[in-house]
């Protein structure tokens, strides 16, 4: 019935392994009620390689650490993953970022083995970086006082090393440890480095913002078309990954295209609301109209910002102009960059008769139709639900459960209550390997499914997200005793966030926990 993730690397939803990389809280119960040998392996797995679709959005640390407590798992393994000779290869932080906060959240536990761990590879580690911000937060002054020596040591005495030295002071995400060993009496020579690589980090941050070295557009509509289409030419060096604020083109299967241009598409149009006035409306009717890739997005997209009278025609007719047959993203439909910015135009564009023209595209089974059916979860009425529904459907087949136009059709079903919905819903949880469109999914299923107390609910308390387990701590039926007592170890627990914490305090506090 639906189209199944293309992704080898994450197991079938069904298995235990599959359930763990996907962060369900189903996959911690699992994992207890599992042979022991199993649920080591299928931990262990998750570390090594880890599983999530983004690794800079999504959480995964806090489950694997509290599921490692729980299943008495020791440091053996995570030691030789982290000392193993891949670490003087690949020393991409995204390798063992994941391992190191684990390690961090066992800290935070008490487990003084885990602390150990993390001072030995901050000073022998690639990735020392993440693990002194673990430190930064977890540690005390004496035990993070004696890594500087080794730290320092990373930084030959010569003008590179002294130079990335500044970077890394200037960079550091935690400051605490370079404030401590600046500040550490015992080794005054270490302290005069330090201070040396400060005054070279705010004396390039002052060069830079007194000669910022970015390009910038002349001071009218032409100049600024022109400097955005440049930019199509210029390759650039780290391309966004928001094609929506002008990141790259890519494939539906999210590869980038050989040449990635450095789009300027939301930049210049900033620049035109500063530059353009009502008399160089025709000049932009017509680049919006005919004009080179880039420079035409960006006319669409200042048009349709201001909710111009031409935009939607413009829109239709620039889709058209491409022929793209299927649905926005899919694998068989890559979008060329004006039509790409027709529809991120339309998904902009707000009142009365964009609505109405959205009603009328999201009949359509392609690019057009799906980006309309968008618009109306996010703004549309109850008398829009048909409409969102049918394109969730389609998105679902199409596409996949991963697919990324589905988070605001997910979030639309639950917006507009659509209770129609809840099997797709309900599909997209199970399925999908993205922790946050599950918990997407969770939240509109808790509008639309009255079975979610007693059932998705229940696992959401051991979910790897905190937006999630706070939604479920706010529905979970509590006639299931583990509610309960999960309920009063998350109230209890000093890792838990904020937010959980109050909506469990909440429920607990109501007397729903007595019953």
């Amino acid at each position: 019935m639906f189209a199944d993730s293309v992704d080898s690397d994450i197991a079938p939803s069904g298995t235990l392994l599959g359930l763990l990389q996907r962060g369900r809280g189903d996959g911690t119960l699992h994992a207890l009620a599992a042979p022991r040998a199993e649920a080591l392996a299928a931990l262990s797995r998750c570390l090594r390689w880890d599983p999530r679709r983004d690794w800079r959005l999504e959480h995964r640390s806090l489950y694997y650490a509290r599921l490692h407590v729980e299943l008495d798992a020791g440091l053996d393994d995570i030691e030789e993953y982290l000392s193993g000779p891949d670490d003087l290869t690949d020393t991409g932080e995204e390798r063992t970022g994941l391992a190191l906060s684990v390690l961090g959240h066992l800290t935070s536990y008490g487990d003084r083995g885990a602390l150990l761990l993390l001072r030995r590879y901050a000073s022998r580690g690639a990735n020392w970086r993440w693990a002194l911000d673990e430190l930064a937060v977890r540690d005390d002054d004496a035990g993070l006082r004696p890594l500087g020596p080794a730290v320092l040591a990373r930084f030959p005495r010569t003008p590179e090393g002294d130079a990335e030295l500044a970077a890394a002071v200037r960079d550091a995400f935690e400051p605490r440890p370079w404030r401590l060993w600046a500040e550490d009496p015992t080794r005054p020579e270490q302290g005069e480095r330090i201070g040396r690589a400060r005054e070279q980090g705010s004396f390039g941050r002052w060069r830079r913002q007194l000669r910022p070295a970015g390009p910038r557009p002349g001071w009218s509509v032409r100049a600024v078309l022109d400097w955005a289409q440049e930019g199509d030419r210029i390759p650039s060096a780290a391309p966004s990954a928001d094609p929506a604020v002008g990141g790259p083109l890519a494939s539906a299967s999210g590869a980038l295209t050989d040449r990635v241009p450095r789009h300027r598409e939301a930049a210049a149009a900033r620049c035109l609301a500063a530059v353009a006035g009502p008399e160089d409306r025709p000049e932009l009717l017509d680049v919006a109209l005919s004009g080179p890739g880039i420079a035409r997005a960006v006319a669409l997209r200042h048009l349709a910002d201001r909710g111009d009278p031409a935009a939607l025609d413009l829109i239709e007719a620039a889709v058209a102009e491409s022929g793209v047959p299927g649905p926005a993203g899919s694998a068989d439909a890559p979008l060329g960059t004006v039509t790409r910015a027709a529809l991120n135009a339309l998904s902009r564009m707000r009142g009365t008769a964009a609505l109405e023209r959205a009603r009328r595209w999201a009949r359509r089974e392609d690019a057009l139709g799906t980006a309309a059916a968008t618009l109306l979860a996010c703004h549309g009425t109850e008398r829009d639900a048909p409409s969102v529904t049918a394109a969730l459907r389609r998105t679902v087949r199409a596409e996949g459960p991963d697919s990324d136009a589905l988070w605001p059709l997910v979030d639309g079903a639950g917006r507009l209550a659509v209770h129609r919905a809840a099997p797709l819903l309900r599909h997209v949880y199970r399925e999908t390997s993205s922790s946050h469109l599950r918990g997407r999914a969770a939240r509109a299923l808790a509008a639309t499914d009255p079975a979610f107390a007693a059932g998705f609910a229940i696992e959401c308390l051991w979910d790897c997200e905190e937006s999630t387990r706070e939604i479920a701590a706010r529905h979970a039926a509590t006639g299931d005793t583990r509610v309960v007592e999960r309920l009063r170890r998350l109230a209890a627990d000093p890792a838990e966030e904020e937010g959980v914490q109050s909506a469990v305090r909440g429920r607990l506090g109501s007397g729903d926990g007595a019953r």
